[in-house]
């Protein structure tokens, strides 16, 4: 699994660090900064709870090639 992160998007609500602080960090701006380019497995469900919050739809993991947010 891979998160993207689209920081146009993004304008620092914070609910992805909150709920998956072992994946996402936030910047001096508090905005969302990915804490790995591919996501160890055992993270896998936190990725998905602090993706499927982001209220901008920032994020998306993209999965064997598919894509979804």
């Amino acid at each position: 699994m891979k998160i993207r992160l689209d920081p146009e998007r993004c304008t620092g609500h914070g609910r992805c660090y909150v709920l998956a602080p072992e994946v996402f960090d936030e910047d001096d701006a508090g905005r969302c900064v990915l804490k790995h380019a591919a996501v160890p497995s055992e993270l896998h469900e936190q990725a998905r709870k602090g993706v499927e919050s982001c209220p901008e739809h920032a994020l998306v993991i993209e999965e064997t090639g598919a894509v979804t947010s």
